[in-house]
């Protein structure tokens, strides 16, 4: 879509003492906290949705978009990306990759430790467009980076894992540290996993917040991990290739894994540049296993492929012949039930805050690529054509802000 064609969408009227200050008029609402799936106008006043209906009169509005032949969602929620630009390893600005994509609210998860979070909280959440929520690292250091120049992961020296200062600034910061992270890849952790796990696991039983974990590679079998995880942790890189998955070396789904999942322990996709294949997904799903949540992990190695942003991701399960109802419902009501987000996240329910998206849903030939390079091509793919947050026009990364 270009500059002109979006602006054709919107209009703004001079009316005498409107009733709305924006009309969304003619999209196709999937708002699955509601039960919707069909064409629908939605009215905002002051901040927050005023009305939904077939039909409303485009004259109460002082500016109306003309959504017709468009998906429009609630604000999208993506629980996993990296956005502590410039101090974190993996950080990437979060407003071009999330607001400007249709993502109005995200999880850092676990860029920042009790140490570093004040740097994430005052230069990041205050400052940035996107809603941005935080998962505290256990490590006070937050997260690090693995490479030849530096092979020390944040997991390798438990003098820097501290359940006390987790808690004391999670206690602090209620408002916007959701719960914890720990990373347990093996060159992260080396033996320490366990160790740290249980440090992690003290932590979010005292604040009574869930634990993000994330798998792959580690050093202790995943079994044991999974066994530590309570009610609504999550376990995040569900759907990785390679060793140290869910899934056994015939891609049956671990037992222990099924019973964690009984008990109600979440799992997420974190798509990331090393954690999401679709041969893992497919047979996954061949065994009605499904993510509770669709996350992209992005962050500087992986935004310019393979993952990009969220709605990418979405669109690699609109390949996988999940309905696109049950795409959106993991990217907004239920990441918004599986962290204490406030009220109204996620959905488009009258009187909540208007944070939408407006996606167009193509049709054509598309080629998606996972974190090992496997290539499927699809026939469905999202664009994201404009955010709303809180009642007022965003745009989106590859077209301007426009106000009415």
């Amino acid at each position: 879509m270009k500059r002109r064609e979006f602006l054709a969408l919107l209009s703004t009227q001079a009316v005498a003492a409107p009733q709305y200050d924006l009309l969304v008029r003619g999209g196709r609402l999937i708002d699955p906290a509601q039960g919707i799936s069909a064409a629908r106008d939605i009215a905002i006043s002051g901040g927050k949705v005023a009305a939904i209906a077939e039909t409303i009169d485009s004259a109460t509005s002082r500016t109306v978009m003309d959504a017709r032949n468009m998906i429009v969602t609630p604000g999208l929620v993506d629980v996993h990306v990296h956005v502590y630009d410039g101090v974190a390893p993996l950080g990437i600005p979060a407003d071009p990759t999330c607001i400007a994509k249709g993502v109005t609210t995200v999880l850092d998860a676990g860029s920042s430790g009790a140490h570093t979070f004040p740097g994430l909280k005052k230069y990041v959440i205050r400052m940035v467009d996107t809603r941005v929520y935080a998962l505290l690292n256990i490590s006070l250091l937050g997260q690090s980076t693995l490479s030849t120049d530096n092979p020390h992961g944040e997991l390798l020296d438990l003098r820097f894992v501290n359940a006390a200062m987790a808690i004391k600034t999670i206690e602090q910061n209620r408002d916007v540290i959701l719960g914890l992270k720990i990373r347990l890849t093996g060159n992260i952790t080396g033996p320490n996993d366990l160790k740290a796990l249980a440090i992690a696991r003290e932590a979010a039983d005292a604040v009574k917040l869930p634990l993000m974990v994330h798998i792959g590679g580690s050093y202790s079998p995943v079994p044991q991990i999974v066994g530590m995880l309570k009610r609504g942790d999550v376990i995040t890189h569900s759907f990785r290739g390679g060793p140290g998955g869910i899934v056994d070396d015939r891609f049956r789904v671990l037992p222990e894994v099924r019973r964690a999942m009984e008990r109600g322990v979440q799992l997420d996709v974190g798509h990331g540049a090393g954690s999401f294949s679709f041969e893992t997904a497919e047979k996954l799903m061949a065994q009605e296993i499904t993510p509770g949540t669709i996350s992209s992990d992005v962050h500087q190695f992986n935004v310019n492929g393979p993952v990009f942003d969220l709605a990418t991701t979405l669109s690699k399960f609109l390949h996988l012949k999940m309905p696109i109802e049950e795409v959106i419902r993991r990217a907004t009501a239920n990441p918004a039930r599986a962290f204490a987000f406030p009220a109204g996240t996620g959905s488009l329910k009258v009187g909540t805050t208007a944070d939408l998206s407006v996606f167009e849903l193509r049709e054509g030939r598309f080629e998606f690529t996972d974190s090992l390079q496997g290539r499927r091509t699809g026939d469905r793919k999202l664009f994201p054509v404009a955010t709303v947050k809180g009642g007022s026009i965003y745009g989106s990364s590859w077209l301007p802000v426009v106000t009415g």
